[in-house]
């Protein structure tokens, strides 16, 4: 089998013992029948709740590789990026079988799927998911139309850096009515000045872990933002919007239901 960095996973039979480095495959791997095997995450790997009972090896970029190692697995499911090539190095010198797998946006959710149910022997409950998935999504998405909102999607305030197309996060937004005001960045997220924000007048800024009006809009620099100053802002919440799940289609249904909220 072949990982998204185009290297060969190499292993004997069903990977046992699994150690994932991503939120979004530790659930994928729960999700196709896999959480058992599961025996090291992330800290920051919280769904489904049966990860808690499964030892944290700490970060996924850039890991610890004798944390990993003392969980004597034989597979490390990797992230795909640079950042974990040394320790993807070490793992395969020590004989211990990696895959890297990207997950961006909704569209690497069924490959990636698929490939981890091809590496834990549970090819045909990935494959089912896959197809319901797939069905899920094509009935919750809106129709494509001309006056959609546009939507500004911060991942941090100072300096700003914005989501970008890349991102699933801007394919949420998309499919549940409205547009992304960066989807033609390329890469998932990037710095931008506020300059560009206010050039692209966004109709309001999502806040994505919900809660009441961020503290980045008392500051006077983001008045510049008519968005900001007029206060409109979207919240909505959920581990379903932090990281690519066969919960997407439960965040699309949401943030369309706060949109016409909002428009409302």
């Amino acid at each position: 089998m072949i990982d998204d960095a185009g290297r060969a996973v190499r292993l004997a039979g069903a990977a046992q013992r699994v150690v994932s480095l991503s939120p979004s495959t530790t659930e994928l791997l729960f999700a196709i029948g896999a959480g058992d095997r599961v025996v090291g995450r992330t800290r920051w790997c919280a769904d489904p709740p049966e990860t808690a009972t499964v030892p944290s090896v700490g970060d996924g970029l850039d890991p610890n590789v004798e944390m990993i190692v003392a969980q004597r697995p034989d597979l490390v499911v990797f992230y795909h990026s640079g950042m974990n090539a040394a320790a993807i190095e070490q793992l395969e010198r020590l004989g211990i079988a990696t895959a890297s797998v990207r997950l961006d946006g909704l569209a690497d959710l069924s490959r990636a799927a698929l490939l981890l149910g091809r590496l834990t022997g549970d090819s045909a409950r990935a494959d089912t998911l896959v197809r319901a998935f797939e069905r899920e999504l094509a009935a919750v998405s809106a129709v494509p139309s001309d006056d959609r909102p546009s939507v500004l999607l911060l991942a941090w305030d100072n300096p700003p850096i914005v989501i970008g197309g890349a991102s699933f996060l801007s394919e949420i937004v998309d499919r549940a009515g409205a547009r992304n005001a960066f989807a033609d960045l390329e890469q998932p997220s990037g710095s931008v000045s506020l300059e560009a924000i206010a050039a692209r007048n966004p109709d309001v800024v999502l806040l994505t872990e919900g809660g009441a009006e961020p503290a980045f809009a008392r500051r006077p620099e983001w008045r510049v933002v008519e968005a900001v100053g007029a206060g409109r802002f979207v919240a909505v919440g959920g581990s379903h919007f932090a990281h690519p799940s066969f919960r997407a289609a439960r965040a699309i249904a949401e943030l369309r239901a706060a949109l016409e909220a909002w428009r409302r």
